[in-house]
């Protein structure tokens, strides 16, 4: 979280959100009103928000940044339909591509593309178009939601995908609960990647590397991930 983010939750009355995230700031919230939601409850959660914030000053919580597959656009999105009157603040956070790019090393020097697995909101038809189009840049793509119970097979779908215009040899990584309790680490290949699906749940997030992104310092426990910004085809160093 950002310092603004950790002022809001001190500032707010009234804290709503779903139960994974609010148990993760549960220590902070001593002496304030908690309203606990569940998946699938998001457009009952904003209207919900906005209702207390006509006499009370409340905080939605989300996960990683909430304008990032958060819940920032639901909450706007009701408060322009419903003519809400109350004063909205996004307040910034550090998505899972920025905080799990981190400790692979940096697999996200320059452009890249961010794509979300979850076909509750998106056709997967639509996914299929935009990840071709996507792996068809060579440039480095991040997977949001890549496998869930409900959903085992779109993280081999988009995989089958990125082979079409990748070679075997590009880097994957996997970051599990990047900064949390738990976190783990996988760095491998595109060719290699299926023999690990199992371990690849909805608190993962998958880096597929583009053309130029190679492991970094492959010795021992100092192996990462780097995409190259482009300085070796300026300067010598």
């Amino acid at each position: 979280m950002t310092s603004r983010a950790l002022n809001a939750l001190g500032e707010a009355e009234c804290v709503i959100g779903n139960k994974f995230y609010i148990d993760l700031v549960m220590p902070m919230l001593a002496g304030k009103e908690v309203v606990l939601s569940s998946m699938g409850q998001e457009v009952d959660r904003a209207k919900k928000a906005l209702a207390l914030a006509e006499d009370q000053i409340v905080a939605m919580v989300s996960g990683g940044d909430a304008g990032i597959y958060g819940m920032a656009s639901i909450v706007l999105e009701v408060a322009e339909r419903s003519g809400a009157a109350v004063p909205v603040e996004v307040i910034p956070g550090i998505t899972a591509a920025v905080s799990a790019a981190s400790r692979l090393g940096s697999p996200l020097s320059g452009d890249y593309v961010t794509m979300s697995l979850s076909d509750l909101l998106t056709p997967w038809e639509e996914i299929e178009r935009r990840l071709d189009l996507a792996f068809q840049m060579r440039v480095p793509v991040v997977l949001y939601n890549p496998r869930s119970r409900g959903r085992p097979n779109n993280l081999a779908a988009a995989v089958a995908i990125a082979r079409r215009h990748l070679s075997d040899a590009t880097p994957v990584g996997v970051v599990r609960n990047a900064y949390r309790v738990g976190e783990e680490q996988l760095i491998t290949t595109l060719g290699e990647f299926e023999d690990h699906f199992a371990s690849v749940d909805m608190h993962s997030t998958v880096f597929i590397g583009g053309e130029e992104t190679r492991i970094w310092r492959d010795e021992g426990d100092e192996r990462g991930i780097i995409t190259p910004r482009g300085y070796h085809r300026k300067y010598v160093y």
